[in-house]
């Protein structure tokens, strides 16, 4: 709606015409594509070893739901400070010899490793919440299946592959879904480690709303925020066969 209460497509198309609109889709969607996949992937592989009860597994889930504690912000300072120029990761590269001077992580000429640097700080940050669920719905599996795996000789690969993983897609579905719409809200780490060198739409939302004064704009970025992640959503229950029964449970 514009100032005088009518309906209109004025701010779409000021939002459109931003110079950063496509940029900010682009880094989005990439950021999407690096970020969902390599924490549903960690948090599996964590979530294993917790229920594999190995000597231990206890501490492992205390020392993995630690980043649950740490707001986005600090998340995004504390790994500014690994990887700034004179940062921790460039002190010990150069403290063990493996380069002669620091490595420049956070520079817009490199964009690959400011999307690296990004994605190790998130992944850190919020694989603890997928974590959560799939241990979650490890404890739902009957210890049968597992004892009737073993009594067959399946081996641990062959255990989690044909009696885990089927019997897990409930909660990988939930994870997936859920972790990607949060995704789609990354700020505080794309903010703290690239500022507004990498734009993405949550963040271009942010500063049309704070810096520019105009919640129109910002509002048309919240909504395409909102197209996204509804389209994706559609998009894992098609793709994953999610059916109607499931739906209404």
């Amino acid at each position: 709606q514009g100032d005088d209460g009518a309906l209109t497509t004025e701010h779409l198309q000021r939002m459109a015409n931003d110079v950063n609109f496509r940029d900010a889709i682009r880094n989005t969607l990439v950021l999407l594509v690096l970020i969902v996949p390599a924490q549903i992937v960690l948090a599996l592989v964590m979530a294993l070893l917790v229920h594999s009860r190995i000597k231990g597994h206890r501490w492992l889930l205390y020392i993995y739901a630690i980043p649950l504690a740490i707001s986005d912000l600090a998340a995004g300072i504390l790994w500014l400070s690994v990887f700034t120029q004179q940062g921790y990761l460039n002190t010990v590269l150069q403290g063990l010899g493996l380069i002669k001077g620091p490595i420049i992580f956070l520079s817009y000429e490199n964009i690959a490793l400011v999307f690296a640097a990004i994605v190790v700080a998130e992944s850190w940050r919020a694989t603890a919440l997928v974590l959560v669920i799939l241990i979650a719905g490890l404890q739902l599996i009957p210890r049968d299946y597992f004892e009737a795996a073993d009594l067959f000789g399946a081996n641990r690969i062959r255990r989690t592959i044909h009696v885990v993983l089927p019997l897990l897609r409930p909660s990988l579905q939930s994870a997936l879904i859920i972790r990607t719409i949060f995704a789609f809200t990354t700020f505080a780490a794309v903010f703290a480690l690239a500022g507004r060198n990498l734009p993405i739409v949550y963040g271009e939302a942010y500063n049309w709303y704070t810096l520019s004064r105009d919640s129109h704009v910002a509002a048309s970025y919240a909504l395409v925020l909102l197209l996204m992640a509804g389209t994706m959503t559609v998009f894992y229950l098609r793709v994953l066969g999610v059916g109607k029964e499931q739906l209404g449970r």
